[in-house]
């Protein structure tokens, strides 16, 4: 049987998606994984593939996987407690033989949440909607000898819990294009660039790329395929650190705030 698993991971730890050999990343927990469980021995005669590839530091909440197994009850049962903690399934699906997740993904979604709310959301909304349509982006992303055009089906500027954040969706992307997207309207945002600039930027080639912003604001947000995933529990060890990485980070606000402030030392 043929099985699609929606995936998400946190991407601090991995050295992006991709199986490389001698790093750590989803792909090879991922495979590591079915082979402790016996779900196959050869990820190539499987047919273990993955919707696309995300950069080291990147999170997914909906990356997918598929291969094929004959033991797909244990693959539905004990998938998320071979897992490492910091990568999980939240959701499974059966499908056909022929299933290949990157070539029947109809749309992907990113979300890019800011470190600091800007100034100007307002023009950064506006200067986002210049993203729509079919575009030449080699000012915004790493070529590589790929063809730079793509079509963006939707873009938002938004916020939320406090984050500004910019969401897009294409069919596909290019190396670097969201987070070179997040950093031009950034500069629209806190009056860096004026609201002409993505369009400008869009029309003629400059003489370097718009820089990537940091990869850990970045989340594989979607990855519309078609199929209805049937939701799968996180495992206790997966929830418990996620727990750990909340209260990591607000201990470290308030070390950081207690550092900062203006006292004398005794």
């Amino acid at each position: 049987m043929r099985l699609a698993f929606r995936v998400s991971y946190i991407g601090t730890r991995f050295f992006g998606s991709q199986m490389q050999a001698a790093q750590r990343t989803v792909e090879g927990e991922f495979v590591a994984a079915c082979r402790r469980l016996d779900l196959f021995s050869d990820f190539r005669e499987a047919g273990f593939l993955s919707s696309g590839r995300t950069d080291r530091g990147v999170h997914a909440r909906a990356q997918v996987i598929a291969f094929s197994t004959e033991c797909p009850d244990r693959a539905k049962t004990a998938l998320n407690i071979q897992l490492p903690p910091d990568c999980w399934c939240n959701g499974y699906a059966e499908v056909p033989p022929e299933f290949h997740p990157r070539y029947d993904a109809r749309s992907r979604t990113y979300r890019y949440y800011f470190s600091t709310s800007p100034a100007d959301m307002g023009a950064m909304a506006r200067s986002a909607r210049d993203f729509l349509g079919t575009h030449n982006f080699t000012n915004f992303a790493r070529i590589q000898g790929k063809n730079p055009t793509r079509t963006i089906l939707a873009v938002t500027v938004g916020e939320e819990g406090g984050f500004a954040f910019l969401e897009v969706t294409a069919d596909s992307f290019l190396w670097h294009q969201v987070r070179s997207m997040a950093t031009a309207l950034w500069r629209i945002g806190v009056g860096e660039a004026d609201e002409g600039s993505v369009a400008t930027l869009l029309e003629q080639e400059a003489d370097h790329m718009v820089p990537p912003a940091p990869a850990e604001g970045l989340v594989l947000w979607d990855t519309d395929c078609g199929i209805v995933f049937t939701p799968m529990d996180i495992d206790h060890r997966s929830a418990s650190y996620l727990d750990y990485l909340r209260h990591h980070h607000a201990l470290m606000e308030r070390v950081c705030g207690v550092l900062g402030e203006r006292r004398k030392l005794p």
